[in-house]
């Protein structure tokens, strides 16, 4: 009886979105990374604890460390449990990182995670986006051009 709780807990499906990134910042180039996750992580994430709004990627060598995601901790697990705020590293093929790292050099670049997923197989995958912050101008063009989406999508129906 408590696995059946426990599987009624867990999601089949993960989709956590970092709503606030297509606000604030222009996507340039977007790529899927795996995530090195510990211990109960993973329990976590299919749970749906979890804070994409502050994070970001930098690079520590010729690795990429994903900061300041908070993947909440477990609500059952023990003395074992997991540091919520912790540095993750992300896996992505070696080409995948020098054109990451070459874009991240410009002036005004970041990389930020947009999408936190379940895979097919069960693994907890990112997807980051490399991004350049928009002006206030910027931001209103956008609202402006939803607005007018929106109501042409009215008129339709």
């Amino acid at each position: 009886m408590a696995k059946s709780k426990e599987k009624d807990r867990l999601q089949k499906t993960v989709n956590i979105s970092n709503r606030r990134a297509s606000y604030e910042y222009q996507f340039l180039d977007k790529y899927t990374a795996g995530i090195m996750l510990r211990g109960t992580e993973i329990k976590s994430i299919r749970e749906g604890n979890v804070n994409l709004s502050d994070g970001y990627c930098t690079f520590h060598g010729n690795e990429l460390i994903l900061h300041q995601v908070t993947i909440s901790k477990y609500t059952e697990g023990t003395h074992y449990n997991h540091e919520p705020t912790r540095d993750r590293k992300l896996l992505l093929n070696k080409r995948e990182l020098k054109k990451l790292k070459e874009g991240a050099q410009e002036q005004g670049v970041t990389i930020i995670p947009t999408r936190l997923f379940i895979s097919d197989r069960g693994f907890a995958k990112v997807d980051i986006a490399l991004a350049k912050g928009k002006k206030l101008y910027d931001k209103r063009e956008d609202i402006k051009e939803r607005d007018v989406k929106r109501e042409m999508a009215r008129d339709r129906y």
